[in-house]
């Protein structure tokens, strides 16, 4: 259990539509500092660069290195080693979400996604954790 608030996210989506509808939802209505990287190389180097999130969000299907495949990478930095994660995918059957919680998912959330309610859904994930 952590004390520790909710206000650093590393989002990584390679749909920049998707990406912006997100940063809006997650920073406007949620008031969080967002990063988003647009593949998991991006999302690596900017926790090599520094970048220390509360919570990682990432993207399922990606070209090169889809969303599991980056937070095995993740998991090897220090600084994201036990970071919560939150998987976003539309493929929500049980068998496949079964497979994110395998991976050490906090949550899973639907794509599409409702953009006035993601930063809700985030923050009800985190506070299970919290």
């Amino acid at each position: 259990m952590t004390a520790k608030s909710l206000s650093t996210i590393l989002y990584v989506e390679d749909d920049l539509d998707i990406q912006a509808v997100a940063q809006i939802a997650l920073e406007v209505v949620g008031g969080f500092t967002l990063k988003t990287c647009s593949s998991g190389a991006e999302a690596i180097a900017a926790i090599e660069q520094g970048f220390v999130p509360d919570l990682l969000l990432l993207d399922v299907m990606m070209p090169n290195m889809d969303g599991p495949t980056t937070l095995s990478h993740l998991r090897k930095l220090p600084a994201t080693s036990a970071t919560p994660v939150i998987f976003m995918t539309a493929k929500v059957q049980s068998s496949e979400q079964d497979y994110y919680y395998t991976l050490g998912a906090i949550g899973v959330i639907a794509k599409p996604f409702d953009p006035m309610a993601l930063a809700d859904q985030a923050r009800a994930l985190w506070n299970k954790v919290a």
